[in-house]
């Protein structure tokens, strides 16, 4: 990827189960810190149309032939509204990766499914169809799985648009505007 290459970190806003749509931030920064955009959308708590939501919201934007890479804050956004990143990027001819700070507890995500979905089997299928890898970092690892990028491509992509921490700018940037879109001011970690 080439230096200066845009970077769109998504990542969902603060919800509650009871809620119908929980909405989603995408903030598009060339690394390391620029803001060039940000996107919005919306999806269905627990829903499966994250995919389909995210491929819209890029689509349909102006700035859809600068993104170089997506970026998305773990696997699910609302719940257990998975992000299928195979079919993401392959619909946007851009790659994509997941990105999370703690490496996924397979059991718990398993026995959640199962509890709570009768459509599991297939949402396992997904969330666990690619490898996550843990990425070293100046701090702690992340642990990112991806599609239509190579690794080595992803961690050098991961280390431009990182400035302080282990969480890179287009996420921690999506994760402020998603909160305090919601909540009014931002907090938390993303």
């Amino acid at each position: 990827m080439k230096d200066q290459a845009r970077v769109l970190g998504i990542d969902d806003a603060p919800f509650s189960f009871s809620d119908g749509t929980v909405p989603i931030v995408g903030a598009l920064v060339r690394p390391p810190t620029y803001l060039e955009a940000v996107l919005r959308s919306a999806v269905t708590v627990d829903g499966d149309d994250a995919t389909v939501k995210v491929v819209e919201m890029v689509s349909r934007s102006r700035y859809r032939e600068q993104v170089k890479l997506i970026l998305v804050d773990g696997i699910a956004f609302g719940g257990f509204n998975l992000v299928d990143i195979r079919a993401l990027s392959e619909g946007l001819g851009i790659p994509a990766a997941t990105v999370t700070r703690d490496p996924p507890d397979p059991d718990r995500l398993r026995a959640a499914l199962q509890k709570h979905f009768v459509d599991w089997e297939e949402r396992w299928e997904l969330l666990s169809r690619e490898p996550i890898i843990a990425v070293a970092t100046d701090h702690s690892p992340l642990h990112v799985s991806c599609a239509g990028i190579d690794m080595d491509e992803l961690k050098a992509a991961l280390r431009s648009c990182t400035v302080q921490g282990a969480i890179p700018e287009p996420l921690r940037m999506a994760h402020l505007i998603a909160t305090a879109y919601v909540k009014g001011e931002s907090y938390g970690r993303a």
